[in-house]
């Protein structure tokens, strides 16, 4: 392999692949990335078996080939170098660096040692803005379960339908939904799939604040995010990662239907009185929640035999009952944070049915968070 690349793409594109790479002991080719040429182009590559991310970048290409190298190793080496133009040579299993004043080789291992990168070959796909996606997906991801015996919850659950999709993420004591409108969609019928936490973080991490399309191509055990380049038609980065096996629960029974009691509040004044609130908290994290329909006050209560109480009020708009009610003051931030609006609405269904968290004047988010049972 002989090429020409620019320092500045060169280094953009190991930084995104690096994320993909293993630190195994057991299967030490995962250390490294995968350099490789394609017609006018060098491709990265990464895995680490169950996520692979692959990176396209216009170069010279005077002679094709292909090496293994050591990822953080060459991603440190090229970040160190001024931005210039960089010759990348291979020569029996070694990579030659050269640019204007540098001179470096990096000893590499045969491209054929490195695993076989999935293909992921189907015709449904639909088609999203990356930053829109990556928004929605932020709001639900640190919901879900880290949980080893029930995978299923441990990943983000999507189920398509025509022009919606709904992003869903639970660990049994809440859960998130966010719902996206989309504009293109090639699926003939509902479709839903299970996919890895990591890999939803490396959507977020790599697409987050590029509001370009991104295609998401489906097949029955795999998943692969596409963006392109914005010169021409080919892709510029793949993301493609397995998908998890198994029945995602019935959420749509866990979110209750009606209310006993409805709170509109204002979000940051909740948020701040939550917070302050979780400084006196014990140890399962208990707040509780006095709710006043006739004085249209919330009180917010927590103790600690080591530290004391705290109390506060917050006025709003209350209607239905009166309720005492407890919490997990941590899963209260997490759903208040993931919160776009000023106002947020609270429904309660009495001291020991489940509280759901919604945006005032938007339909697109849901957060439903079990209480703590008085005992």
């Amino acid at each position: 392999m002989k090429i020409l690349i620019l320092k500045e793409n060169f280094l953009n594109g190991l930084n995104i692949i690096n994320r993909a790479t293993s630190k195994s002991i057991t299967l030490p080719i995962l250390n490294n990335i995968l350099l490789s040429t394609e017609k006018n182009f060098l491709k990265l590559s990464a895995t680490d078996l169950e996520l692979v991310i692959k990176y396209w970048t216009l170069v010279k290409v005077e002679k094709e080939g292909g090496i293994a190298v050591p990822a953080k190793f060459i991603l440190n080496l090229i970040s160190f170098i001024p931005d210039q133009k960089i010759n990348l040579e291979v020569k029996n299993n070694i990579l030659y660096i050269e640019g204007k004043n540098y001179k470096s080789q990096i000893k590499g291992l045969n491209p054929e040692e490195f695993p076989i990168i999935p293909e992921v070959k189907s015709d449904k796909f639909l088609e999203i803005n990356g930053q829109v996606l990556s928004e929605g997906l932020s709001q639900v991801i640190d919901t879900a379960s880290p949980s080893q015996t029930r995978p299923e919850i441990a990943g983000i659950y999507f189920s398509l339908s025509k022009g919606l999709i709904e992003i869903v993420a639970t660990d049994s004591f809440r859960l998130a939904e966010k719902k996206i409108v989309l504009s293109k969609f090639s699926l003939d019928q509902p479709f839903s799939l299970i996919v890895l936490q990591k890999t939803i973080r490396e959507v977020i991490n790599t697409f987050g604040e590029k509001a370009e399309k991104l295609k998401i191509y489906f097949s029955p055990n795999q998943i692969m995010f596409e963006s392109k380049m914005t010169e021409i038609n080919h892709p510029q980065i793949q993301i493609v990662s397995r998908l998890i096996e198994g029945e995602y629960p019935n959420y749509k029974e866990i979110i209750p239907k009606e209310f006993k009691s409805q709170l509109v509040l204002q979000k940051l004044d909740f948020l701040n009185q939550i917070k302050t609130a979780s400084l006196f908290s014990g140890k399962i994290n208990e707040i509780k929640l006095k709710i006043d329909p006739s004085q249209e006050i919330v009180e917010i209560f927590s103790q600690n035999p080591d530290l004391g109480q705290s109390k506060s009020q917050i006025k709003g708009k209350i209607k239905g009952e009166k309720a005492e009610i407890s919490f997990n003051y941590r899963f209260l931030i997490g759903g208040l944070s993931n919160i776009k609006s000023k106002e947020v609405m609270l429904e309660l269904n009495g001291e020991d049915g489940p509280g759901v968290l919604k945006p005032v004047g938007e339909e697109d988010f849901i957060y439903v968070v079990m209480p703590i049972k008085s005992t």
